[in-house]
């Protein structure tokens, strides 16, 4: 675990939740950023936020914060190449900052995966569908991101595909990577958590 740096992703626009800046909303008491963080970090493990609003607020949660190097919010790419440029670790693991029902145990299961197949990239896979922002990558990919960012590509999916991935399934726990995009579903997802 201690090889690994935990990466939170939290720069994008969030046109659909009014322009928020959706790892600060709050979801039953705590921003959606702390949610993520209390599930999947560990004791002593580094981690970081990436985030292009509210540095200082990000600051706050006690990881260092770093902005994408690229102009005008370019997407989850830039700010994984950012994580692969400031860890100091063989592997990086890439949570999005509004999933707050991520497997507890996402971390364990990204590695374990990454060793049985000896993979470049692991992806976390729901058994329907590939959550692409979900991934444990290690920082020696660097170099190709940086010149597929270069080239003007954007899609994360396409990037990685060059590469040695394996997929990590967590059958039947769609749920647990859902995006909360809009204030109805930060509402639905509020009322869950709290057992109403």
């Amino acid at each position: 675990m201690n090889d690994v740096t935990l990466a939170v992703l939290a720069g994008g626009r969030a046109r659909r939740m009014g322009g928020q800046d959706k790892g600060l909303v709050t979801v039953a008491g705590k921003p959606m950023i702390q949610h993520v963080l209390d599930r999947i970090s560990q004791p002593d493990q580094p981690a970081m936020v990436i985030a292009n609003r509210h540095q200082d607020q990000y600051a706050e949660f006690g990881y260092p914060v770093f902005s994408d190097a690229l102009a005008d919010f370019p997407g989850p790419l830039a700010g994984i190449a950012v994580a692969l440029q400031h860890s100091d670790t063989e592997w990086v693991l890439v949570c999005p900052c509004d999933t707050p029902q991520l497997p507890p145990k996402l971390m364990e299961q990204m590695l374990a995966t990454q060793r049985e197949h000896q993979a470049e990239v692991v992806v976390a896979h729901d058994g329907e569908y590939e959550h692409s922002v979900v991934l444990l990558l290690s920082t020696s990919l660097l170099p190709s991101l940086s010149a597929y960012l270069e080239g003007g590509d954007r899609k994360v999916d396409l990037w990685y595909g060059q590469h040695a991935v394996a997929r990590c399934y967590f059958e039947g726990q769609a749920s647990a990577f859902a995006n909360i995009n809009t204030p109805e579903q930060r509402q639905q997802l509020e009322l869950e958590l709290l057992g109403q």
